[in-house]
């Protein structure tokens, strides 16, 4: 019913990411790169030499754009609209929006006042607005930076029903562990390629008197990128798009393993920093900063999340590269798994400064103003590699692209928000049960059954 396969275009070759990161994270104590060639400085005049597009004046024009982001990032994202207002003399205005978004602007739109564009965090999203009728389709200037600078498979699924109406603005590759890496030296642990490996490094580290995992699970959608990579590299690729479209049920068996699976640390006692119950009072950023504070003792020696936790590691006095060190999320089946996830830019108000932004944000000179800011990822081809601040960051961005449309896009953003995008509900919810009594295999799925079927109409 929800036409996923029209919108989501993923390869098969799920180990190319995975590899690349594995040969290239081996270099993560490498110096930073300060080397700023052709990331389009913008301390010139209206349009600063070695821009890649051309924007029209918008004296005037006043614009308002909405998304989910805090904090550091929507401070660095706001560095990004300055150059906009600063190259086109049009007037930006964030609008910090909450989860679920669509909840959000629903709001807003009854009340007569709709950003101009939002930051979409799902496709599920981006069907939901269209379905709507709240979404404008791309123009012709924005569809072409989209085409110039986008691998298909990123221009896919910002689609719905072959027409185009996101442009990712930012990735996320969400198949990495970070850890202490004092921490890890003193238990004497080795980064580990295999689930196996992955519970004796945490062994190793809990017999050193350190817990092995923070988990942000106050946030939901920290449990449901866990549950992604275990089950894609376990169950393939092929099972992961049939959950994903709700073609094959929660109650499969493939669901029951990888829960399984996931309770081997889940249900592991003092394996989770705080346990089930303090787990579920941690959010996320909080998972990340307590995993590299606390000198030789911190709360925990490793963190799951994606490349954007280095914005929470900045807020630490940790280094990336050398006191906080990443490898990807290791097999647990054959392959390694590499799950993308990612925002996109959605037009709700058409005017030509609107369609203009969205090319701003189409274009490399956006995603380059970002990248040197650290924790972003862009899956823009053309961002200079070397625009990234640290080695570690430029790796994980090389082999973004490199990958090209071999990738999984996070399962729970194709759901429809009402299963798996809305705190306290659907999956976040269920999965967070399951942190609380990882024992409770069966009464997981059969929850996690019941909701999919509600909001994707009986599985149809």
């Amino acid at each position: 019913m929800r036409g996923n396969s029209s919108t989501i275009r993923t390869g098969r070759a799920v180990t190319t990411l995975a590899a690349l990161l594995a040969g290239a994270l081996a270099l993560t104590a490498c110096s930073s790169s300060d080397d700023k060639k052709g990331s389009g400085d913008t301390s010139g005049g209206a349009t600063p030499t070695g821009s890649t597009v051309t924007l029209p004046k918008l004296n005037g024009a006043n614009l308002e754009v909405a998304a989910v982001w805090t904090g550091t990032e929507q401070a660095n994202f706001k560095k990004v609209l300055a150059e906009f207002e600063k190259r086109t003399g049009a007037k930006v205005t964030f609008v910090p929006a909450q989860d679920p978004i669509i909840n959000f602007l629903g709001s807003k739109i009854a009340g007569g006042q709709p950003p101009d564009v939002a930051l979409l965090p799902q496709p599920g999203a981006i069907k939901q607005a269209v379905d709507k009728k709240w979404a404008k389709p791309l123009g012709a200037e924005a569809l072409k930076e989209l085409q110039k600078n986008y691998s298909p498979g990123w221009q896919d699924i910002g689609k719905v029903d072959g027409k185009q109406y996101g442009v990712y603005y930012k990735a996320a590759n969400k198949s990495l562990i970070w850890y202490n890496a004092k921490a890890f030296e003193n238990a004497g642990a080795k980064e580990p390629k295999t689930w196996q490996e992955l519970l004796t490094a945490a062994q190793a580290v809990y017999d050193s008197g350190v817990t092995p995992f923070s988990v942000g699970g106050a946030d939901g959608w920290t449990l449901t990128d866990w549950f992604e990579n275990v089950y894609l590299s376990q169950a393939g690729p092929q099972k992961y798009d049939q959950l994903a479209q709700h073609k094959i049920k929660w109650t499969d068996p493939s669901v029951k393993q990888a829960l399984t699976t996931l309770a081997q640390i889940w249900g592991k006692k003092d394996y989770v920093a705080g346990g089930g119950d303090g787990a579920l009072q941690t959010e996320f950023p909080a998972s990340v900063t307590q995993t590299f504070t606390g000198g030789d003792q911190p709360k925990a020696a490793m963190v799951y999340e994606g490349d954007f936790a280095q914005v929470n590691i900045g807020d630490t006095k940790a280094k990336v590269g050398t006191d906080a060190k990443v490898f990807p999320f290791p097999a647990v089946g054959s392959s390694a798994p590499v799950v993308s996830g990612g925002d996109a830019a959605v037009i709700l108000k058409d005017s030509k400064a609107a369609q203009a932004l969205a090319t701003f944000l189409a274009s490399p000179d956006a995603a380059t103003i970002q990248a040197k800011l650290g924790g972003y990822l862009s899956p823009n081809k053309n961002v200079p590699v070397s625009a990234y601040p640290n080695a570690v960051q430029q790796t994980i961005a090389k082999a973004l692209i490199a990958s090209g449309d071999d990738f999984r896009f996070d399962m729970s953003d194709q759901a429809p928000q009402a299963f798996g995008g809305t705190p306290g509900k659907g999956e976040w919810k269920d999965l967070q049960d399951f942190l609380k009594n990882p024992k409770d295999v069966a009464g997981t799925q059969a929850k996690l059954e019941k909701d999919a079927a509600a909001a994707y109409g009986n599985g149809s």
